[in-house]
Order: C-alpha cells, then structure tokens, then sequence
C-alpha cells in the first residue's frame, strides 16, 4: 500500500484540465505540496494519515483572484457610491498617505482570511508595504503575486519613485525563491506613471521576468486624460512605449475598441476582469466576450474591498456571467464552464502561473477545495458547473488546501487566527475614522 499525506475522497473531482474530465467517485492523494495521485477505482492502493472525507460534494481546484488590493479590506464601506476619481482622490489616496506597515499587514491577513473562507487559493495584489503584504500571504499559507505600486507623486512606503523601484528590485530578490510568493512590477496607471517610470518598469520586469502589471482602460475619465497627455488612447500609449507584451497583465480594460482588441490579442497579453467594482464605480461593461473569442488569457479579479466589497470570487463569477448576458442580450454568453475556467486555470494562465497550479492533474502544487453541496440551495445538482457559478457562494466551501498545507478544515482556519485578526481590524478602523475625520 503507498503511503501519501492526504487523502481526498468521495467527492466529485472536476479536474478543469483541458478536456474539462471529471470524475464521478473520485479520490485525490497529495504528497508533500504536490497531488501524487487522482483515480475513481483504486483508493484501497493509497493509506494517508489525513483522509478528508468529501461526502458526495465537489472538489475542484483552489479559485484565482487575478486583481486586488487585499489591506484594503480595512477600507470596506469607507466611501461608497462615489465616481472613482472622487473616489480616489478624496478618499483612498488620502487615507493611504497615513498607512504604515502594520496597517498593511493587519489588512492583508484579514483578506487572506476572508479569500480562505470563500475558496480562493491565489491572488494577485498590488498596494503599499508589499513586504508586509507577502509575508502576511505567507504567514497564511496563500499563493500570490504582490508587488508595490509605483506612481510619480510620493508613496507612504518608499518616498520618492526611484526608491520605489529599488524597493520593488528588492522584494524580487528577497522572494525569489519563495514556494508561494512571487513578485511582479505594478505602477499604478497610465495617468499616475509617467513613460519614463512606465519604460523603466518594463526594463526591470523583463530583467528578472516577472510581469508587469497595470490598471489599463478602466474608465472613460482616464481615456480622455491619457488622450489629452499623449495624444493616443491607453493601449495606444503602451505600445508606442515598447510594454506590450506576455509579460503584461492589463487590469480591467473596460474601454477598448476593435484595434485594441486585436492588439492586446496579437502581443498576447493578458487581461483581469473586475465586473463587480466596474459596476460599483460606474467604470463600464468590459468587452470580454470579445477578448476571449481573440484567444485573449482572461482571469477574474475582485479588485479591492473599498470598490467591491467583497472578496468572495463565487459571487465574482455570478456576476461576470449575468452582466455580459444582459449587456449582449445572450444567454449563451459566458457560460458557466467559460467563467469557471476564468476564475481557476485560464486565470493562472492569466497571472504566468499554469505550470503551477489552476487545475487538479499529478505533478501540479495541490492547491484544492472543497465544495460543501448538502444544503438547500445546492439541491438538487444536475450540472456541477451551473451550481457553482449561479448557485454556490464562498461560505459553502468547507475545506481549502493551499500547497499542499490544508489551511481551512470544516470551516475552520487553520493558519490564520480568526478572533485575534478581527479584533486588530477593529482597532484599525478606528485609525481610519480619526483620518478622515481630520
């Protein structure tokens, strides 16, 4: 009999692989950080000090946040129903110029416990002290990619723009050879970077071939900006200065036309959907149903808890799905499988990271979950796929294995203690009262 560490059983095991196989009666076996191991007939071959028991649920692999800036959920309900300039200018930036690293830290163990709970696995984040971001994700058990924002005006973090790219150099370095961490270069935007920033940003990206990552497109305020500034429109811009590329993943890209399209297509690069905060912000519908049918990689973000606000990449996936049926008034549009595949392996495929992870085959990092189907709203089940697009929400998910550490069992945190986090959130809050009082 082999011996391995985990064992998953009598589960439904949908695999997201390319021919989308699942597996009625599965089982999953894990050895260290790694699945050894699915089948349906041969489980008595395999004994494990840990077996979960699936109880006729589904396991599928652990969901992809493609975009988000996980201390803000510090930021939760701050200012709401605000266009996004207003938005940011009188609120966010503001209040982010009195962080520090503790903030950030506290902020981001209570968003990787909240993406925990809801089934994400990895994520994708781009904000300040993002030394303390990636130790948090680390403290937690979270696969991610962080990177600090880089802008032109003086960041709380670093101070000026050239300690912010050695900074950023920095994380690189320091991280490099994390099993879960990873580092990106991100500036902000093409109305808060200059091309100067955005050249150099792309040399060190390419230096150490990690992605360059940036909110592109998002609203029409930053369109006519950009046009004003350079003359042509962002993705325009991005290419005149060299960036486009497979190593670039745009945020958001709520405003393109064909040309665009065709453009970010032909550079092959890759794109994050944020529904939920470009319909809170009023940013717009973006063109994805367009995107995909260029053979553009797509994943699916949440953005930050203060323009959400919420974590839960369940009701992410509902919402992509409904928003483009109603905006192209066709039901065929963004189909279940298709925004499944964007929130687990066409959404790591998104951030570089499909050798990895993204779906459950032997030889990739186990990072699973597990779906709880024996509640009402669960019942009955026909299409597995349908149920945790349309019907599913983060709270039925009762187990997560990130890496091969089980970091949530029965609805309980393993890494992360939940009180204590909670409790420091509070007393941040109040910090942020006083700030926007002042």
């Amino acid at each position: 009999m082999q011996q391995v560490d985990i064992i998953i059983r009598n589960g439904t095991i949908l695999t997201m692989d390319a021919g989308n196989s699942i597996l009625e009666t599965g089982f999953l076996c894990i050895e260290g950080d790694t699945i050894s191991h699915i089948g349906e007939n041969d489980e008595k071959a395999f004994e494990a000090p840990k077996v979960i028991d699936a109880k006729g649920g589904l396991v599928l692999p652990g969901l992809v946040n493609g975009h988000t800036h996980a201390a803000m959920s510090l930021f939760r309900g701050l200012a709401d129903d605000l266009p996004l300039m207003e938005w940011l200018n009188n609120y966010i930036f503001p209040v982010e110029s009195r962080m520090d690293n503790e903030f950030v830290y506290t902020g981001t163990l209570l968003a990787c416990a909240e993406m925990i709970m809801s089934g994400t696995t990895t994520f994708c984040d781009m904000y300040l002290f993002e030394d303390e971001a990636a130790t948090a994700a680390q403290e937690a058990g979270m696969r991610c990619i962080m990177g600090e924002v880089l802008y032109d005006f003086h960041s709380p973090n670093y101070g000026a723009i050239e300690k912010g790219l050695e900074y950023t150099e920095s994380l690189i370095q320091k991280w490099q050879d994390d099993p879960i961490v990873s580092i990106a270069v991100e500036p902000h935007s093409l109305f808060t970077c200059s091309p100067s920033l955005l050249k150099t940003a792309n040399e060190l990206a390419l230096k150490y071939d990690v992605p360059l990552i940036i909110h592109v497109a998002e609203t029409l305020n930053e369109i006519s900006e950009v046009k004003d500034k350079y003359g042509k429109t962002p993705v325009e811009h991005l290419h005149s200065l060299g960036l486009m590329g497979p190593h670039l993943i745009a945020d958001h890209c709520v405003h393109l036309d064909k040309r665009e399209i065709a453009s970010i297509a032909k550079h092959g690069v890759k794109v994050i959907h944020n529904p939920e905060s470009n319909m809170k912000l009023a940013s717009g519908i973006a063109p994805i149903p367009e995107l995909l049918a260029h053979g553009v990689s797509v994943g699916l973000g949440t953005d930050g808890c203060a323009s959400n606000n919420n974590l839960d990449l369940f009701t992410e996936m509902d919402m992509a799905a409904k928003l483009h049926k109603i905006n192209t008034m066709d039901p065929t549009v963004m189909d279940a499988v298709t925004v499944l595949r964007m929130a687990t392996i066409e959404g790591v495929k998104a951030l570089g990271l499909e050798d990895v992870t993204g779906s459950l085959e032997v030889g990739k990092k186990a990072d699973v979950i597990l779906v709880d189907t024996a509640k009402p709203h669960l019942t009955p089940l026909y299409n597995p796929y349908s149920h945790l697009v349309y019907s599913a929400r983060g709270n039925d998910v009762s187990h997560s294995i990130i890496n091969g550490q089980l970091v949530m069992e029965d609805r309980k945190l393993v890494t992360i203690n939940l009180h204590e986090i909670m409790e420091r959130a509070r007393e941040k809050s109040r910090e942020v009262r006083a700030w926007v009082g002042d």
